[in-house]
């Protein structure tokens, strides 16, 4: 049994990495997408977890099997495709971290996952069911995702989405609305970026955004703010717990690293979500925090996400 089982795009991130002798640009190849990223939070940090989704049945979808398989990641749900390449995408990076996104997806195989090869056991098995949003952006996957979102509630797990919107993957932004929004019945814990609350719902500030969430039926909400920390929101109030300082690098896989940690936290409660305090779910954020302050301070999404041995010695008691 994994306690998290993750579904969506397992893609190779191919990551400025300096210039070559010669002056040109040269890109790193690292695993990424959202739910893998989080995944490998997850799992450095020793929870059992596994992903369902497609890649193509090319070197770059081997690369990223192998990655996942590394840490310990089930991919027995994460098949291989002739018919399709595995998705690329292309991230640049400016002086301050911040990211930029190219992507080669016309289709990519992840966005060609059918709802007749979700695996219901791994699902029916799991505490925590989490998706992104990139699933939704067309079928099969979309049919795919909804498909295992109802074996997920029936089975009554823990329903865990972070939309992780990217303009270039999606046919216009009112679709993306419209899609992005449409799984939010289903869902019991959202992760948001301050750049999406709009998205989300119809408002921009994040107290309010998270407020007409948890008017909608979410249980939990945490807005990353980036260097100002993360607002939390449940149906007891809001509150805020600031970013950690620390040496910034590469900011690729800053929210994946927090939504991981707080799910790490979720993992090892017992109570139902709905029970939990307003200060226990912000003390989950400070440990998000946590998390991602170490994950930026190297390169990359996937091979940045910190052991549990690094949190330990950063933490020490408090961990």
């Amino acid at each position: 049994m994994d306690d998290v089982v993750a579904l969506g795009e397992l893609l190779v991130d191919f990551t400025f990495a300096g210039n070559s002798q010669s002056g040109m640009r040269l890109f790193e190849q690292n695993p990424g997408g959202a739910p893998a990223n989080v995944l490998t939070a997850l799992s450095r940090l020793g929870i059992k977890a596994a992903l369902i989704g497609k890649v193509g049945d090319d070197m770059q979808g081997r690369f990223l099997r192998d990655a996942l398989n590394r840490d310990g990641i089930n991919t027995q749900s994460l098949l291989l495709d002739q018919n399709y390449f595995t998705t690329l995408a292309f991230v640049d990076i400016d002086k301050d971290g911040e990211r930029s996104f190219s992507f080669a997806r016309k289709p990519g195989a992840d966005n060609m996952l059918r709802k007749e090869e979700i695996d219901e056991r791994l699902i029916r098995e799991a505490k925590i069911f989490h998706i992104g949003a990139l699933s939704l952006t067309g079928d099969p996957s979309r049919a795919a995702t909804f498909q295992a979102l109802e074996i997920a509630r029936k089975a009554g797990c823990i329903i865990s989405y972070d939309p992780n919107y990217r303009a270039p993957l999606w046919e216009s932004k009112e679709a993306a609305v419209k899609e992005m929004r449409s799984v939010l019945q289903y869902v019991d814990v959202v992760k948001i970026s301050d750049e999406e609350t709009d998205l989300l719902t119809p408002e921009k500030d994040p107290e309010l955004a998270g407020r007409y969430l948890i008017d909608h039926g979410v249980k939990a909400v945490f807005v990353t703010l980036g260097g100002n920390g993360a607002c939390i929101v449940n149906r007891d109030g809001s509150d805020y717990q600031p970013a950690v300082p620390g040496k910034v690098i590469d900011k690729n896989g800053a929210g994946d690293a927090f939504l991981g940690g707080v799910l790490y936290r979720l993992c090892k409660e017992e109570r139902k979500i709905e029970d939990l305090s307003l200060a226990q779910l912000s003390d989950f954020a400070r440990f998000g925090n946590e998390i991602a302050s170490l994950c930026i301070a190297r390169h990359g999404a996937i091979p940045s996400m910190p052991t549990l041995q690094e949190v330990r010695e950063k933490l020490g008691e408090n961990f």
